[in-house]
């Protein structure tokens, strides 16, 4: 990552701006896709290294590469150049944006709706399917997994249209339902999901290299853990529907099914011991703490006194801001738990729910609440920064915040409590020039938030 890219109005008029963008530029440069796939996977001659199994690439008749997610494209050119001429065949999905140059040789890599399932996922889920029909003992499966793989992939379950799993899908986003209860639901509605890829891949050898882009890293709700055991039922994903008032909104069928899983008139998703899961195995290869750890070794190398703050940051992304504004704000007046120049460090994912027709996404508005308990703080920002690039359904990956936001807005005519108010954060930060703007990152590890004090 090119530090230059992050650079916003406010990064650029504090006085170490560069050590902040090189901070963020650490990160993500930690969790490149690419580089945590051949720390796990490796070849030397016919012998394959994946974590620690060892495979005899000469008693394997075939090798498949097959993934979903945001980094599925880095993650495919890697394995693939791994395995070499041992590779058969592939397929990868990706968000629209994130084909990140030709794709591997033998590997097909295909874009497809995100974070609303679309018909080009339904299509690549079923030539998934036949590419891994009639699989044997003798035969190795490599699964590439990271964020937004849910969505990427779908195969919706008998009876059930893909309409059907799109408006559930934009009602659970707007109703602050967190990731697990969403993946809850989708496990229970699609054949692919919640072991599902797993149950089709048996009886042959299954790896899954997997880039978590979920709080703790529950590898059954990554992607919604198309590969490993899963720990939800149908009577999680119907009482997801009764929590957040959507039993009314759901369709016909979506209801007619779950109640068919509940009555186990519908099997079950596969959960531990499951004999499709004997041979399988998970790698976690990159992740939101290995992200911060880097972030906090730059930080210190520029000088900074660095903290990290947790991992587990949750809740709604304005309630999330004005905690960190008061955790920075405290920092600015005492000191504590840094002197300056500080740099704190929270991960995590928050959610939003939607009260307006704004535009934005969560990192936006958390920054933007930061920036009403900031106003006034001298030297001080914190940075909401999404991994993937991409914030919301907005070209940004998030914005930056200072104790100066406020007073720069209000001069430009804004409102900054009438934009918090209706979830339009975006247009706020596009008109002061913070927000920021990589691009795609290819790599999706949550979000993180840098707190700067100097």
């Amino acid at each position: 990552m090119d530090p230059q890219r992050l650079w916003t109005a406010s990064l650029r008029a504090a006085p170490c701006g560069a050590a902040i963008t090189s901070v963020m530029a650490a990160a993500l440069a930690a969790v490149e896709p690419g580089a945590a796939v051949r720390r796990c996977l490796r070849r030397d001659g016919d012998t394959l290294v994946a974590g620690e199994r060892v495979f005899d690439l000469r008693t394997i008749d075939r090798v498949f590469v097959i993934g979903a997610g945001k980094a599925g494209a880095p993650m495919a050119r890697a394995a693939a150049a791994v395995l070499g001429p041992h590779l058969t065949e592939g397929l990868v999905v990706v968000k629209d944006g994130h084909l990140d140059g030709a794709p591997p040789p033998r590997v097909a890599v295909v874009e497809a709706g995100h974070p609303v399932p679309d018909e080009r996922g339904v299509a690549a889920a079923r030539r998934m399917a036949s590419m891994l029909r009639d699989l044997g003992l003798r035969d190795l499966v490599v699964a590439l997994i990271s964020g937004g793989g849910s969505a990427l992939l779908t195969l919706p379950a008998p009876g059930v249209a893909l309409t059907d799993l799109q408006a559930l899908t934009a009602d659970l986003l707007a109703s602050g339902a967190s990731i697990g209860e969403i993946n809850a639901l989708r496990k229970h509605l699609d054949l692919v999901k919640g072991g599902g890829l797993a149950r089709m891949v048996h009886p042959a050898s299954l790896v899954t290299l997997v880039l978590s882009d979920v709080v703790g890293n529950p590898l059954d709700v990554i992607a919604s853990g198309p590969t490993v055991a899963d720990s939800s039922t149908f009577a999680d994903a119907w009482a997801v529907l009764e929590r957040y008032g959507l039993i009314e909104r759901v369709s016909t069928a979506i209801a007619a099914y779950l109640r068919a899983g509940m009555a186990g008139a519908v099997p079950e998703t596969p959960g531990p011991g499951d004999p499709a899961l004997a041979e399988t195995s998970t790698i976690l290869v990159g992740s939101n703490p290995i992200a911060a750890d880097a972030a906090l070794a730059a930080a210190q190398a520029a000088g900074f006194h660095a903290l990290l703050l947790t991992t587990f940051l949750e809740g709604e992304a304005r309630e999330a801001g004005r905690f960190l504004a008061a955790v920075l704000r405290e920092l600015a007046a005492s000191g504590r738990p840094l002197p300056r120049p500080a740099c704190l460090v929270a991960g995590g994912e928050t959610t939003v729910t939607l009260r307006g027709n704004g535009r934005g996404g969560r990192n936006q508005e958390l920054a933007l609440a930061a920036a009403l308990a900031l106003a006034g703080t001298p030297d001080v920002a914190l940075v909401a920064l999404a991994t993937d690039g991409g914030d919301g359904p907005t070209d940004a990956a998030g914005a930056v915040a200072s104790g100066d936001t406020v007073r720069r807005a209000r001069a430009l005519g804004l409102d900054p409590a009438a934009h918090l108010a209706r979830n339009d954060a975006y247009p706020f930060f596009e008109a002061i020039d913070d927000l920021l703007r990589p691009g795609p990152t290819t790599t999706n590890v949550n979000d993180l938030a840098f707190l700067f004090a100097w």
